[in-house]
């Protein structure tokens, strides 16, 4: 049996990743968690989902649920809780608030489903998962943050739009800071298996401007619409199905370092790695050209310094 709960549940990601893991039909159980005073809003959506799965023949059991009691047996443990992220606000602007709901929850996951593997998406989602993996405890491989997975998706379909080229023959990857300090790895991204820079020999990437529009991407949508929801909601959607198919694939996610990539460590970021039912089975060693490298420490040096005052503002606290 693979139950997933999700924390956070009535919030725009939490009710859309609920959803489309309940309509993916690889899920035995969804405990749609929430705030007491939230809970008959989950039970609303509940309602509203069974409605929909009706129509597709799909029984898959959605739980309302404000007693932690009821994560227990969860596979993963997903936590969207926190602050979202308004037009014009930095992911940054959320550290501490947010740090404060994932730290809670981190333990009582800890507590309540000591073998689940824990999925962190609120924002800032890199210091958030050094919060969840000293709150609850855990190993390290099972404290993953959704990192970079949705920039590398953006980056796919900015590429498969700007060649023209189906996006299955578009192969890259976005690192670093899930924020302002990303790093798209241009240097390894291949179009049907040729190295980008040999396919189209005219091709003109400026590495800022892409750099920009990818890092603003979020808050161009919020601008537009008001949140985010189908990007971050599918891609989420798409590791938690990655990780309990025991799929083996390869996803951009921030995981706490030790080492491994280019020396850093003492921090987390997002990295490639390999994905199972058990969690990260192996950070991916990349290649990254100088310019890269520079980035990407760039990146470590920042989310290390923002982590730092994240966790002295809890232990004031």
């Amino acid at each position: 049996m693979v139950k997933v709960s999700i924390l956070g549940s009535t919030g725009i990601i939490g009710k859309h990743v609920a959803f489309t893991l309940a309509r993916a039909d690889t899920v035995d159980e969804i405990v749609l968690f929430a705030r007491a005073q939230s809970v008959d809003k989950a039970r609303g959506e509940t309602f509203d989902m069974y409605d929909a799965l009706a129509a597709e023949d799909i029984d898959c059991k959605l739980t309302p649920s404000s007693d932690y009691e009821d994560l227990k047996g969860s596979s993963i443990a997903l936590i969207t809780a926190g602050i979202p992220r308004k037009e014009g606000m930095n992911r940054r602007d959320l550290a501490v608030p947010n740090a404060k709901i994932v730290k809670e929850y981190a333990k009582q996951i800890s507590i309540h489903a000591p073998d689940s593997i824990i999925l962190i998406a609120t924002n800032p989602v890199d210091i958030m998962t050094t919060v969840a993996l000293e709150a609850s405890g855990f190993d390290k491989h099972r404290v993953i943050g959704v990192g970079n997975h949705l920039d590398s998706l953006r980056l796919k379909a900015y590429f498969s739009r700007f060649l023209d080229i189906n996006s299955s023959e578009i192969h890259t990857r976005v690192v670093g800071e899930h924020g302002d300090h990303m790093v798209p790895l241009l240097s390894s991204t291949t179009i049907g298996g040729i190295p980008l820079k040999y396919f189209v020999k005219s091709v003109d990437v400026d590495v800022i401007r892409l750099v920009n529009r990818l890092k603003n991407a979020g808050n161009t949508i919020i601008s537009k619409k008001g949140a985010t929801e189908y990007g971050p909601s599918f891609a989420i959607a798409n590791l938690i199905s990655t990780i309990i198919t025991d799929s083996h694939k390869i996803l951009t996610v921030s995981i706490y370092l030790d080492g491994e990539i280019e020396g850093v460590n003492g921090v987390s970021l997002g990295v490639p790695a390999v994905l199972t039912k058990k969690g990260v089975a192996m950070i991916v060693p990349i290649h990254m050209n100088e310019y890269e490298k520079e980035r990407f420490n760039e990146a470590a040096e920042v989310v290390r310094e923002t982590t730092k005052f994240v966790k002295s503002s809890l232990d004031e606290d």
